[in-house]
C-alpha cells in the first residue's frame, strides 16, 4: 500500500485493469496448524488433511507464497499476458526455472498460452506469452454470518464469477446448519456445468482450529465440523479460515502493490486490518503474510467502548454490542425511531433525521477510538477499514479519521477503507477458496482431482 502519512481515510480505486465481474447475483429471503507456530510473518508448509477418506481439509496459509509455481501464477495473475523472460525479471526466478514451472502450469491447464500475442517473427515457446486459464476453472466461496450466508463462485482472477445470499439457517445442530448451506452451495454450483470447479473455502467469525472445526459463540457452536460436513456435501476439498483473517488476506490479493513479486527473502510492509459490521476484528499482515496466532484470531468484542449517549442502551460498556449492527438498532429503538434493519437506520439518517445521523456518528467515534487504540499497539504501516459499518456511511469516515488522530500518540497514521468495499465478505470467502491452489498449485490440482 501507498502511505499517505495522514489520517485522511482513502478510498482507494480498484485497478480497472482486472475488474470485479458480479454476474448472476441474486438474494434469497482457518484451520489453524497442528505443528508448532512458526515465526511471525512466516508460514509452515501447507497441511492437507481428512477427517474420513475422501475428505480433504486444508489449513489456509493466507500468504504470498515463495514456491515457484506459485511466483509464475502470481505474475500471470499481475501482469499477464506475460514472456517467460518479464515474468524472470519481475520474480527473481530464473529463465530455466520460469521454463519448468510454465511447463508444468501448462500441463496441469492451470496456465495458457497466448500464439496470437507473439511477436512478427518470433520463433520457440518461450515467445509466447501466457495468462491464467480462466476459461475453464472456478473455486466456490462461502461466507457464513450470523444472519446472512453468502455463496460465491471466483475465477483464477479472484474475480466473482457468481453471487447469491441466503438467510443463515436455523437448525438445531451445527451439522444440520452446515448440511443446509452445503445444499445450497451445490445447488448454485450447478450453474456452471461446463466449468472444474477445484476448490472451496469457507470464512465465518469464531476460532477455526485444525480439521476445520470452528467454535462460534455467537451461533452457539462448540467445536463443529464445518470443514468436514462441506467437504462431504458439496464434494470438494474446503479450507477454512477465520473471516477477519481471511479479508486481510483478500486485501494482500486486491492490492497490487502488496503483491510485488519479491526475492523469497525479502519482507515488505506491515497492516492491521479492523473489520466491523456485526461483530468487530483485527488481522495483523506482516511480510506478505496474515499473522494466525495457534490460540485463533484476536478477539476485541469485550474492550471497553468508551463514553456513549445513545449508542449501548443496555449499558454493556463492550465495543461489539455497543457498534454492531444490532447494537445501532437496539439504540435507534431506545432514541424512538420506527426502524426494523440497520439499513433503515442509515435511509433515515440519509434523509436527514438527526436522531440516525447522532447515532452512526456516535458508532464512527467509538470505531475510531478503538482503531486508534489498536493501532498504538502494532504500530503498523497502514491500518485497512473493512465492513459494511465503514463502507456503508462513508458520510461518517472523516470522524472516524478525527477519533483516530485523537486517540493514537501516532502524530500521523495511515488510515484508508478496504478495496472490498461492501464485497468484503465475498472477497474474504474468494481467498480463502483460492489460497491452496495460490500457495501451492499443482498440489491444490492434485488434490481436487
Amino acid at each position: 500500500m501507498t502511505a499517505t502519512l495522514d489520517h485522511r481515510i482513502a478510498t482507494p480505486v480498484r485497478p480497472s485493469a482486472r475488474p470485479n465481474a458480479l454476474a448472476g447475483s441474486r438474494v434469497a429471503s482457518p484451520a489453524r496448524p497442528a505443528h508448532p507456530q512458526p515465526a511471525l510473518g512466516q508460514k509452515a508448509p501447507a497441511k492437507f488433511g481428512g477427517t474420513r477418506a475422501g475428505i480433504h481439509v486444508a489449513t489456509p496459509q493466507l500468504h504470498l507464497s515463495t514456491k515457484p509455481a506459485a511466483v509464475v501464477l502470481r505474475a500471470a495473475r499481475l501482469h499477464g499476458p506475460v514472456f517467460r523472460d518479464a515474468a524472470s525479471a519481475a520474480s527473481g526466478l530464473s529463465i530455466s526455472t520460469v521454463n519448468r514451472q510454465v511447463s508444468a502450469l501448462l500441463k496441469a491447464g492451470l496456465l495458457r498460452e497466448r500464439a496470437d500475442l507473439a511477436p512478427a517473427g518470433a520463433i520457440g515457446r518461450p515467445r509466447l506469452p501466457f495468462e491464467l486459464n480462466t476459461a475453464e476453472y472456478l473455486t466456490v466461496g462461502i461466507h457464513i454470518g450470523l444472519k446472512v450466508t453468502s455463496i460465491t463462485t471466483h475465477d483464477l482472477f479472484h474475480r466473482v464469477v457468481g453471487a447469491i445470499q441466503i438467510p443463515t439457517p436455523a437448525a438445531d445442530t451445527p451439522e444440520q446448519t452446515l448440511t443446509s448451506i452445503g445444499l445450497s452451495a451445490k445447488r448454485f454450483l450447478s450453474r456452471w456445468q461446463n466449468k472444474r470447479v477445484l476448490w472451496a473455502g469457507v470464512a465465518l467469525a469464531g476460532r477455526v482450529d485444525n480439521g476445520g472445526r470452528v467454535s462460534h459463540s455467537r451461533l452457539n457452536w462448540q467445536s463443529a465440523p464445518v470443514g468436514e460436513v462441506l467437504a462431504s456435501v458439496i464434494g470438494l476439498p474446503i479450507s477454512v479460515a477465520s473471516h477477519v483473517e481471511a479479508m486481510a488476506a483478500a486485501e494482500l490479493l486486491l492490492n497490487p502493490q502488496a503483491e510485488l513479486l519479491v526475492d523469497p527473502g525479502q519482507e515488505g510492509g506491515s497492516f492491521v486490518y479492523f473489520y466491523a459490521r456485526e461483530t468487530v476484528g483485527i488481522a495483523f499482515t506482516v511480510g506478505g503474510s496474515v499473522y494466525t496466532p495457534t490460540a485463533g484470531p484476536p478477539e476485541i468484542g469485550h474492550f471497553p467502548a468508551g463514553r456513549t449517549e445513545l449508542l449501548d442502551p443496555h449499558r454493556t460498556g463492550r465495543l461489539e454490542p455497543t457498534v454492531s449492527d444490532t447494537g445501532v438498532v437496539d439504540a435507534a429503538i431506545a432514541a424512538g425511531l420506527t426502524i426494523e434493519t440497520v439499513e433503515d437506520v442509515h435511509q433515515l439518517a440519509a434523509a436527514g433525521n438527526d436522531v440516525a445521523r447522532a447515532i452512526l456518528t456516535e458508532r464512527a467515534e467509538v470505531l475510531g477510538r478503538a482503531v486508534g487504540l489498536i493501532s498504538d499497539i502494532f504500530n503498523p504501516d497502514h491500518v485497512v477499514l473493512g465492513g459494511q459499518a465503514f463502507t456503508d456511511a462513508p458520510s461518517t469516515l472523516p470522524v472516524v479519521a478525527r477519533a483516530v488522530r485523537e486517540t493514537s500518540v501516532s502524530e500521523r497514521r495511515d488510515v484508508r477503507v478496504s478495496r472490498s468495499g461492501a464485497t468484503v465478505q465475498q472477497q474474504a470467502a474468494g481467498a480463502v477458496s483460492l489460497d491452496a491452489i495460490y500457495s501451492d498449485p499443482i498440489e491444490a490440482l492434485s488434490r481436487s482431482l
